[in-house]
C-alpha cells in the first residue's frame, strides 16, 4: 500500500514538475489548475462512492449477508454519480474555463475523462478495501502511479509540450489503475469475521442515501483541501508567476497527506467490522493509535515545509519567484488539520455517523470559502482560510465521534443502531 502510493503521489508531483520546467507561466499555472480540479472532482467525488462502499462491503461479510447485492447498488450509483458530474461540469465550464483553466478548453474536456476514469478506480478499490484485499488495491495505486510516470516521462523526452496531451494522459493513467486491480476481485471473501457476529445484524438498506451524505463530506473535503490555489490564480490574473509558484507550495505542502490515504482505506474495514459487532473499545484504541502516527509525521511536514518548502518550490517545481517559508509552515498545519480529518472521517463512517461528517465539512468549507473572497492580498486570506476552516471541521467531528462513543458505553446496542439510523 504504501509503495503503491509512493508511486501516486511521486507521479503528480512529478507532472507537476516537468509542467512548470517545460510550459510557460501562463500554461504552468493552467496545469496547476487541472491538477487540483482533477483532485477535487476525481477523488472528491468518487472516494465517497470507495468508503461507501468499502463500508457495505466490510459490513455484509461481518454479519454474514452476501455481496452481490452490494455490487450492484455500487455500480448502479457509480453510473449515477458519473451522469451528474458530467451534466454539473457541463453547467460550470463557462466560468472554469476562462478563469482557472485560463482559456483551455481542451483541458475541461481532460477534466471529463479523467473523471469518468475515477469512477472506475475508485469503485475497484471500494470492493478491494471492504475485503480487505489490499495487495490489490496496492496494485490499483501503482499502475495509477506507474501509468503516469510512464505517460508523463514521454511527453517530456519527446518535447511535446503541448497542454492537452499532459492533461490526457494524466487522466488514462487512472484506466490502467483500475485495470491493475481487477484480478483481485475474483473469488470469495475471507470469513475469519463471520462466525463472531452477532444475531442482531440488519440488511444494509441505506447504501444510496449514505452515499449521498458521503458524497457532501468528500466534495467540501476535497474543495477546502484544494480549492485556495484555484481561488489565487483566478484574482491574479496579472500576476501568473506568483499564482503559479503558489500553487506548487501548496500541493507541495499537501505531501503528508497521501501518507494517509492507505491508512483510511485500511482503518475503515476494521473499524466497522468492529462497530457491527459493538466492539467500541477497538474503535478507540484504532483511532488513538492513528493520531499519534499523525502528531509525528505532521509535525515533521510543518517543519520540512517552513525550513526546506520555499527552495523546493523554486527548484523542483520552477517556480519563478521566492515565497516565505512562514507562509508554508502555516499551510502545513492546515494540512496536518486536514489529516486529523482524515482519521476521525473513517470512524465515523464506520459507525454510520454520515450526518455529523456532511455538517462539519459544510461548516467548515463554508467558512473557507467566505475567507479565500475577503478583499486585500490573495495569499494571506488563502492561508487564514486554510487555518480556520479544517479546525472547524475538526472540532465538529470530534464532538460527533464523542458523542456516540459515550452512547456505546451505557446501551452499546442502541448506539449502534442510532449510528445506523444517522
Amino acid at each position: 500500500m504504501g509503495g503503491g502510493l509512493a508511486l501516486v503521489g511521486a507521479a503528480g508531483y512529478v507532472f507537476l514538475a516537468v509542467a512548470g520546467h517545460t510550459l510557460p507561466p501562463h500554461d504552468a499555472a493552467a496545469m496547476a489548475s487541472f491538477y487540483l480540479l482533477v483532485n477535487i472532482v476525481g477523488p472528491g467525488l468518487f472516494v465517497a462512492l470507495e468508503q461507501e462502499t468499502s463500508r457495505a462491503t466490510s459490513r455484509a461479510i461481518a454479519v454474514g449477508q452476501p455481496l452481490g447485492r452490494v455490487f450492484r447498488s455500487a455500480t448502479r450509483l457509480n453510473l449515477t454519480l458519473v451522469v451528474a458530474v458530467v451534466l454539473v461540469l457541463g453547467g460550470l465550464a463557462p466560468v472554469l474555463v476562462p478563469r482557472a483553466l485560463t482559456g483551455h478548453w481542451y483541458l475541461f474536456v481532460d477534466v471529463l475523462l479523467a473523471a469518468v476514469a475515477a469512477a472506475g478506480v475508485y469503485l475497484v478499490r471500494g470492493v478491494l478495501g471492504g475485503m480487505r484485499r489490499f495487495t490489490g488495491y496496492a496494485a490499483t495505486l501503482g499502475g495509477e502511479g506507474i501509468g503516469r510516470l510512464v505517460l508523463t516521462g514521454v511527453l517530456a523526452l519527446t518535447g511535446t509540450l503541448v497542454v492537452g496531451y499532459y492533461g490526457l494522459f494524466y487522466g488514462l493513467a487512472t484506466v490502467v489503475g483500475a485495470v491493475a486491480g481487477l484480478r483481485w476481485l475474483r473469488g470469495r471473501p475471507a470469513t475469519a469475521d463471520v462466525a463472531q457476529a452477532p444475531a442482531r445484524g440488519v440488511p444494509d438498506s441505506a447504501m444510496g442515501r449514505g452515499l449521498l451524505l458521503l458524497l457532501t463530506a468528500t466534495v467540501l473535503m476535497q474543495v477546502a483541501a484544494n480549492v485556495a490555489p484555484i481561488v489565487v490564480t483566478s484574482r491574479l490574473t496579472d500576476d501568473a508567476v506568483t499564482a503559479s509558484a503558489f500553487a506548487s507550495a501548496f500541493v507541495l505542502v499537501r505531501i503528508p497527506l497521501f501518507v494517509l490515504s492507505p491508512v483510511q482505506a485500511m482503518l475503515l474495514p476494521s473499524l466497522t467490522a468492529a462497530a457491527a459487532r459493538g466492539e467500541f473499545d477497538k474503535v478507540r484504541g484504532g483511532i488513538r493509535k492513528i493520531m499519534i502516527a499523525v502528531a509525528v509525521v505532521g509535525g515533521l511536514g510543518v517543519l520540512a515545509s517552513a525550513t526546506v518548502g520555499p527552495w523546493a518550490v523554486q527548484v523542483l517545481f520552477g517556480a519563478r519567484t521566492h515565497l516565505s517559508g512562514v507562509l508554508l509552515g502555516l499551510l502545513g498545519v492546515s494540512t496536518v488539520l486536514l489529516m486529523v480529518a482524515q482519521v476521525l472521517q473513517p470512524a465515523l463512517v464506520a459507525l454510520g455517523m454520515h450526518r455529523g461528517i456532511s455538517l462539519s465539512w459544510l461548516v467548515g468549507t463554508a467558512v473557507l470559502g467566505g475567507m479565500l473572497v475577503l478583499p486585500g492580498d490573495p495569499l494571506r486570506a488563502a492561508v487564514i482560510g486554510q487555518l480556520i476552516g479544517p479546525a472547524l471541521v475538526v472540532v465538529g467531528m470530534t464532538l460527533s465521534l464523542r458523542g456516540v462513543l459515550r452512547s456505546s458505553q451505557t446501551d452499546p446496542p442502541a448506539a449502534l443502531a442510532d449510528a445506523r439510523t444517522d
